[in-house]
């Protein structure tokens, strides 16, 4: 038997769109931690796993490398990118400062009622993954919100690193960023955009000082 009958349900079924679909199965690994950080991808090596040519996993790699989840090195091929540094973090949390606030306010004023009502805070999450998850699609339905388009799309290449960060250390769910979700949500269903900001600001500064201690200056 080889060793692709081994790994069926890793198997790409539909030729469409290959690389994309490449793409989403290695981001979704690399968040996950299948692939853990800083660790060297193999193009032959997923060529075999996944069952299709080199053509596609290069693009989707490429694709990827513009995301910041892997990096291509001259001579050595490419590998995820490493756990975020202290002043990494620091930055990342000093723009989402910046922006966020800002595209809380925004959603409250712009934001569907519809969407506002899918908002999940947290509160029912049985794991620290399923939390993470939670939180992600809470932070881009709101940058959604905001309606704008640029906001939405450097959030979300931010939040995959936040995601991947939180993984590494398997931290349990705090209660408290579940009650600062449901802040955030009460100010959106008020349509309270000063509110909004306020507690958006303050989530996220208490999201970056239950992170921050995981790294040594």
């Amino acid at each position: 038997m080889s060793a692709l009958n081994d790994i069926p349900d890793r198997q790409i079924a539909r030729p469409s769109g290959l690389a994309e679909e490449v793409y989403r199965r290695l981001r979704a690994d690399i968040m996950s931690l299948r692939l853990p950080p800083d660790t060297r991808v193999s193009v032959d090596s997923l060529a075999r796993e996944l069952g299709v040519s080199q053509t596609p996993i290069r693009e989707a790699l490429s694709m990827l490398e513009a995301n910041g989840l892997v990096s291509k090195k001259h001579f050595a091929g490419y590998a995820t990118a490493p756990r975020m540094e202290r002043a990494q973090l620091d930055a990342l949390f000093e723009f989402r400062l910046l922006i966020e606030p800002h595209a809380a306010r925004k959603a409250a004023e712009a934001m569907v009622g519809s969407d506002i009502a899918l908002l999940d805070s947290g509160a029912a999450a049985s794991s620290h993954d399923a939390f993470a998850d939670i939180d992600t699609d809470f932070h881009k339905r709101i940058a959604e919100g905001a309606q704008n388009p640029l906001i939405a799309d450097s959030l979300s290449r931010l939040h995959i690193h936040v995601h991947i960060f939180r993984s590494c250390f398997r931290s349990e769910i705090a209660a408290e960023a579940v009650h600062e979700h449901g802040a955030v949500i009460a100010a959106l269903q008020a349509r309270n955009g000063a509110a909004a900001e306020k507690a958006m600001r303050r989530h996220i500064e208490r999201s970056y000082a239950r992170l921050r201690d995981f790294i040594k200056d």
